[in-house]
């Protein structure tokens, strides 16, 4: 393997772990649901998605086929992470769940 390619599976592996990392820490710290919301399901997304990458690149090249474990995950991940989002949020909205008052601003309800 190639040292650039080495660089290359080093970046988007500290990409994904930033990426993850800003997730984890959004879910942690914004006030309410519908806030938290986007934080598993957009940065920590991407992160894994990076690091499901930098994973394909690397057993692929290391078996001469391409690792469909690792393409289905990402697929399966792609798919469901902003299905169950847009699930969840329904749910949230259908039980009424409190909300702060920046998220009521922002969308513009009184």
């Amino acid at each position: 393997m190639s040292e650039n390619l080495e660089y290359l599976l080093a970046l988007l592996i500290i990409i994904g772990s930033v990426f993850t990392l800003i997730g984890s820490i959004g879910l942690y710290k914004l006030p309410d649901f519908y806030m938290r919301l986007h934080g598993p399901t957009k940065a920590s997304t991407l992160g894994v998605g990076a690091i499901l990458i930098a994973s394909v690149i690397y057993f692929t090249l290391k078996q001469d086929a391409i690792s469909l474990h690792e393409v289905l995950i990402t697929l399966f991940l792609f798919i469901t992470a902003p299905i169950g989002a847009h699930l969840m949020a329904k749910a949230a909205i259908h039980i009424a769940t409190d909300k702060v008052k920046r998220t009521e601003d922002y969308h513009g309800e009184k």
